[in-house]
């Protein structure tokens, strides 16, 4: 194993000779800036990029909530999603520096009634496992239980759960992404540090590093104030989704994707990363070691290295740290992470020999927006005289979806028709899952036949028949996929398996992982 500070970065600092100056911020960003929130009509933005220690670009558009007014600025709020996952690394690698645990020290010895499917890989699991989705599971393993928010699962029932999540891969064979196992990363993290993993998070890294706005676990969001608010679209417009209650409550998912920051926080972060022995110092005191800062950015576990990556960045390899991305781009090393949740996507990324790093926050649905973006901002710095902006970018993207929609599996539903009680004859009923629970399939006071989750009320939906198959089309937007319901009646008790109706939606809606038994009738 090589870490990523030693070894890649010798090599990638042989193929780079490019070196910046600190000057003001480029006009040229302006109008990356613009044009992203001019093709993507994004309903706010805040970008901004450190180098050499100081923050050289700094801009925000847009309003917080679409119709209000209310400006977004450098200190709103925004969900920072799976960018949590590097803050949760870190405050491990602080509990490693304090002596209170080590990387190769079994799961079980912090949570003895931790399991996994496999009960030797429960044995063997070591902390270091749980960062960098190398267990076995397939992608998303889990997820159902985490989103789409809101819903009733708590941390405990994720734990539980995981024993019954029969893995895809053999243990440690290759890169498969998961959440659930960062969420037992928190529960590790309380244990040894003796405090709830939102304690943890504020003590050991809010608080020292100055993340003044940074919030996580349960709090209220006028007291506090300044709250960007997610968005889809609906019509090409840009609407409210899931919109904040004025309690915001602790969510089981915070250590894999549950924390909220701002511009000025993630810029604060980015330069405690870019320059430790200036930034990342607490009282003349390092605030993590530079062994711990070689751990967390070594690559432990190989990624693909995509078609994408070779094209557009020169890249040479790829792979995962603790909570980071690693790879190099022009030459020179990137390590960096995106966030992405339901109306909220964020991008961070980090040059470390060039000293730059770059914070994009999007509340948006936006994932393209989000690519091009950064992209473009990052080429800026490595490939300053490919002059490629948002369009190239955009373009480059469109012609890869007409190639993807041509090869698409995804089947025509377009003939859909509900389902009525008569034509589901022995299939109605509640059903459980082991690990997502009840869900029932029953018919409405108008006959219509639904599909309902006891757990995720956001799941829910009328059953349709397309040909031969039936499929759940979901009541809400937030859902990424429909999915098909497959019913084995000939079984004793009856059982239901899921699929989602397109096979490339996001790895997250795990259809596939659910494995239902009838329990009883209709209720």
């Amino acid at each position: 194993m090589k870490t990523f500070a030693t070894a890649a970065l010798v090599f990638l600092s042989a193929l780079s000779a490019t070196v910046f100056a600190a000057a003001p911020a480029d006009p040229a960003l302006d109008a990356v800036f613009n044009d992203a929130v001019a093709r993507y009509k994004l309903p706010g933005l805040a970008v901004g990029i450190v180098r050499d220690g100081e923050i050289v670009y700094r801009r925000t558009s847009g309003e917080r909530e679409v119709g209000t007014g209310e400006k977004i600025d450098a200190d709103t709020i925004f969900k920072i999603a799976s960018n949590s996952k590097a803050m949760t690394a870190a405050v491990l690698a602080r509990l490693v520096d304090a002596g209170k645990l080590k990387w190769d020290d079994p799961v079980v010895k912090y949570l003895p009634d931790f399991r996994m499917f496999d009960p030797w890989v429960t044995q063997q699991l070591q902390v270091r496992d749980l960062l960098i989705h190398n267990s076995g599971l397939g992608a998303g393993a889990g997820d159902l239980m985490l989103w789409p928010e809101p819903n009733r699962f708590e941390r405990a029932d994720v734990l539980k759960g995981l024993g019954y999540l029969k893995p895809t891969y053999s243990f440690r064979s290759r890169y498969a992404y998961d959440n659930t196992l960062y969420i037992v990363a928190g529960e590790v993290a309380a244990k040894a540090g003796g405090a709830p993993y939102e304690e943890l998070v504020r003590r050991e890294l809010f608080q020292p590093l100055g993340l003044k706005r940074c919030r996580v676990g349960e709090w209220n969001r006028k007291e506090v104030g300044n709250v960007a608010q997610p968005h889809g679209w609906r019509d090409d417009r840009a609407v409210v989704v899931n919109a904040d209650p004025e309690t915001i409550q602790a969510i089981p998912m915070a250590a894999a994707g549950g924390i909220r920051c701002s511009l000025n926080d993630m810029l604060t972060w980015a330069q405690m990363w870019l320059q430790p022995d200036q930034r990342g110092l607490i009282g003349g005191k390092p605030w993590l070691s530079q062994a711990q800062r070689d751990a967390v950015w070594t690559a432990h576990t190989l990624m693909p290295l995509s078609k994408r990556m070779r094209e557009w960045d020169n890249s040479h390899f790829s792979a995962y740290g603790y909570g980071w991305r690693l790879t190099d781009v022009d030459g020179t090393g990137k390590v960096s992470h995106t966030g992405t949740l339901s109306g909220m996507y964020s991008a961070l990324t980090l040059l470390p020999q060039k000293k730059i790093g770059i914070v994009v926050l999007i509340n948006a649905d936006a994932e393209e927006a989000r690519t091009v973006l950064t992209q473009a901002l990052v080429k800026h710095f490595t490939a300053p005289t490919e002059k490629r902006g948002v369009a190239h970018y955009a373009e480059a993207i469109a012609r890869e979806e007409h190639a993807a929609t041509a090869a698409s599996k995804l089947r025509d539903t377009s003939s859909r028709k509900p389902v009525a009680a008569g034509e589901t004859k022995g299939r109605l009923g509640v059903y459980r899952d082991p690990w997502f629970g009840e869900v029932a399939i029953c018919a409405n006071p108008a006959g219509a036949v639904t599909f309902a989750s006891a757990k995720s009320p956001t799941m829910t939906g009328a059953v349709m028949r397309v040909g031969e198959r039936l499929l759940v089309d979901w009541d809400s937007d937030r859902m990424d996929t429909e999915a098909w319901l497959d019913f084995d009646t000939k079984a004793k008790p009856i059982r239901l398996t899921m699929a989602k109706t397109d096979p490339d939606a996001d790895f997250s809606s795990d259809y596939e992982d659910l494995h239902f038994e009838r329990i009883g009738d209709c209720r």
